[in-house]
């Protein structure tokens, strides 16, 4: 933890990736990124790290760096998707075939 009690998340964007890092382990959520969208792939949090929230903090962290840069996101991953499902305020970011897909106003 941080000293402010914030989990640390770090935009590693030669290996496509956020990442946690505690106690030895990481925690990952992998993306592709394009030119007006981000697709998140994989979320992968070790067994170790487990039960901490830190899948949470990869997805927040992951809408915040989008919405900060100006992109539509693909939740390919099942975490991300399920997350967003959850909350009504990230549906702006979803990618427009996505949001018609959910039977989102476009």
């Amino acid at each position: 933890m941080s000293m402010n009690g914030e989990i640390p998340v770090r935009d590693n964007r030669a290996a496509d990736r956020f990442e946690i890092e505690q106690d030895g382990h990481l925690a990952i959520a992998q993306y592709l990124l394009a030119p007006d969208h981000i697709i998140f792939m994989h979320t992968e949090v070790p067994p170790e790290l487990g039960g901490r929230g830190l899948a949470t903090r990869l997805v927040e962290a992951g809408l915040a760096s989008a919405r900060e840069r100006g992109l539509s996101v693909v939740p390919r991953c099942s975490v991300f998707g399920r997350y967003m499902i959850k909350h009504p305020e990230t549906h702006d970011l979803l990618a427009p075939e996505i949001r018609a897909t959910l039977g989102l106003p476009a």
